[in-house]
């Protein structure tokens, strides 16, 4: 691939919708959620080894999850674990990334990905790449990937795109976050809708362009800091810049906003991995479509996801569109889809005893 890009992994998110498995002390990317032997965030670095060295990569992560970043990918150096004293999501999480990459290379490419997402076909994910990269050679364009939906899915933001005229990357309408039923189905009957992947490619160049545009209250907190990037002063810098920057997503402050967005249309077996729903998707399933990883007995029981940690017996009698799970000291039993409930569920286990989340 011509002009190698660097590869940001974001990997400071909690994965509260995958409690009690999920915990703020290990949270999802660094679980073996898949049975692979791997985390999804060394999942992740082994996919993009392909087409980056290993100087190429950057981690992005909360700074109490550091010291796990480098258990699990050793081969990086200390320069490329970048450490966020606090969360404040991702518009601020990609400008730290951005600013630091520009510094050291202001020609580089970026690819911005979630440290926890599946892609099954990964041949056609990174052909997928390679026509992103080569979009986001054109100054100023900010490209993402879209997936084409096979569902009305309610858990995922839809974007809206101009038919392309004999290339990849097609400019974007509009972005809609996770939309009602019925909003969705009239969106895959439309055609012109794919799925948000929440991956990002451009220059680094680019993405300080557009920062500097439509979020100035971040471009100009992040232009004070230009001198510190590499030095000693880059910690210092880094812990007063979040203090004073807003917690807000890139697609509301950025993508939502600028006339130089693209997408490029994929479709690779990709999945989000945001919820227990999502990975009762792609688990193996009885005939009545529940996934059961438990010793477990069913009687009338459909569609749910039966999952324990100990050599218990579990009997399941009536239940449909259930989650059964029980990990270590938590046992939560709860609909399926009932993922909007998980940060109150959280909250008030916190309030038992930290030893809860």
């Amino acid at each position: 691939m011509q002009n190698r890009p660097y590869i940001v992994i974001m990997a400071g998110g909690i994965g509260s919708r995958f409690w009690p498995y999920s915990r703020r002390k290990k949270p999802k990317q660094f679980l073996d959620i898949l049975g692979t032997g791997r985390s999804l965030l060394q999942m992740t670095y082994d996919r993009f080894r392909a087409i980056a060295e290993k100087d190429q990569f950057f981690v992005i992560t909360y700074r109490k999850y550091v010291s796990l970043v480098k258990e699990q990918l050793p081969e990086l150096e200390d320069h490329q674990i970048l450490s966020e004293p606090n969360r404040k999501n991702t518009a601020t999480c990609i400008a730290y990334a951005g600013y630091k990459i520009h510094s050291i290379d202001p020609e580089a490419t970026m690819i911005v990905t979630p440290a926890d997402h599946l892609i099954l076909q990964e041949v056609k994910f990174l052909k997928t790449i390679e026509k992103a990269v080569k979009a986001a050679q054109i100054d100023h364009r900010l490209v993402t990937l879209g997936i084409k939906p096979n569902r009305p899915e309610t858990g995922y933001g839809y974007i809206q795109y101009h038919e392309g005229k004999g290339e990849d990357a097609r400019k974007v309408k509009t972005f809609t976050e996770k939309p009602n039923l019925k909003l969705a189905k009239t969106f895959i009957e439309s055609g012109d809708f794919v799925w948000n992947s929440g991956m990002f490619v451009w220059k680094g160049s680019s993405i300080i362009h557009a920062l500097r545009e439509h979020m100035q209250d971040i471009s100009e907190i992040f232009d004070e800091g230009i001198e510190a990037f590499g030095t000693e002063k880059e910690d210092d810098f880094v812990s007063k810049a979040y203090l004073q920057v807003k917690n807000i997503s890139i697609d509301f402050g950025l993508m939502e906003k600028s006339s130089d967005v693209y997408v490029i249309l994929g479709d690779f077996g990709w999945s989000d991995l945001g919820s227990w729903t999502s990975l009762h998707e792609i688990r193996e399933k009885d005939k009545q479509n529940n996934v059961v990883e438990a010793n477990a007995i069913l009687y009338n029981t459909e569609n749910s996801f039966i999952s324990t940690n100990s050599d218990k017996l579990v009997v399941v009698e009536g239940l449909k569109n259930y989650l059964v799970n029980e990990t270590d000291n938590v046992l939560l039993i709860c609909p399926l889809d009932g993922e909007k409930k998980f940060r109150d569920f959280v909250s008030n286990a916190r309030k038992k005893g930290e030893d809860f989340v």
